[in-house]
């Protein structure tokens, strides 16, 4: 059994510990407020500017670019992580879903990847990176999302892409992350008819050609903060939990100081009382 001392040693380092782990948790939870906040504003201005597209999509007569469809030899997955770790199993399960996803397509495949958790994993591996993004912070702009959208654009232009899907974690709850995959292009025009029937000033196709480029920034966009709000969630779950194990292990470990204490103690009474009895 180890000693008091020794014991004591490790209390003092797991209260440090717990210390530090609190402090995360606290912090992860003022930042995932903020996140959410963000998430909240963008995903209905995203969703409708979806829907627009795919109206204009049925209505113009010109064919544009990143609609146009193609035989598929080319997948790009944007993979969207974290930079940093300690968030549970946030980063492990997006990684094994892109694993799996790239084992089950025929088609070449290729990564631009943003968040340097991402990066480093495929790194190993024999995927060809086409672009990667690190360094976002903890709370991206939607200048960042311009750029990277500015490369998916023009991969798909040039021909180096004939499909590219988002990869990145959809936020449901702080204690709900969902890995999730997301067709970005070509864009897909809705089946069957309109509901409504919409007029557009000026045309469709100048329209389209003004919003497309914008769906792309903002569907990155969203993505981005999706995972983002996921990342701090998890962060905060992670650290509450590494906080409450630290709990029990300061307990175990109280248990165990006082059991060798009472053992040095009774140890050192029978020494004593064997040393009278010996002077008797």
């Amino acid at each position: 059994m180890a000693g008091v001392r020794d014991i004591r040693r490790r209390i003092r380092s797991v209260r440090n510990m717990q210390q530090i782990t609190k402090a995360m948790k606290m912090v992860s939870a003022a930042k995932l407020r903020k996140a959410q906040q963000k998430l909240i504003a963008a995903r209905p201005y995203a969703n409708q500017l979806q829907g627009v597209l795919e109206r204009l999509s049925q209505a113009g007569d010109t064919v544009h670019p990143l609609l146009v469809k193609r035989p598929v030899q080319k997948v790009v997955y944007v993979l969207i992580t974290s930079d940093r770790g300690l968030c549970g199993g946030y980063n492990a399960n997006l990684i094994r879903k892109t694993t799996g996803l790239i084992a089950e397509t025929p088609q070449e495949v290729k990564l631009v990847t943003v968040g340097r958790k991402g990066r480093d994993f495929f790194r190993r591996g024999k995927i060809e990176f086409l672009a990667e993004f690190v360094a976002l912070g903890d709370d991206p702009s939607f200048n960042q999302a311009k750029e990277i959208a500015k490369e998916v654009i023009r991969l798909y232009e040039q021909g180096e892409a004939d499909e590219v899907y988002l990869l990145f974690t959809e936020f449901v709850s702080a204690i709900t992350q969902r890995p999730s995959q997301v067709k970005l292009l070509p864009i897909e025009k809705p089946e069957g008819k309109q509901g409504k029937q919409y007029i557009f000033e000026p045309s469709p196709d100048e329209i389209l050609a003004s919003l497309l480029p914008k769906y792309v920034e903002t569907q990155i966009f969203r993505s981005i903060l999706e995972g983002k709000a996921s990342e701090q969630g998890a962060r905060m779950t992670a650290m509450s939990s590494a906080t409450d194990n630290a709990t029990d292990m300061i307990d175990r470990l109280s248990l165990a100081m006082n059991r060798a204490r009472q053992a040095a103690i009774t140890k050192e009474i029978s020494e004593i009382v064997g040393g009278a009895a010996a002077l008797e």
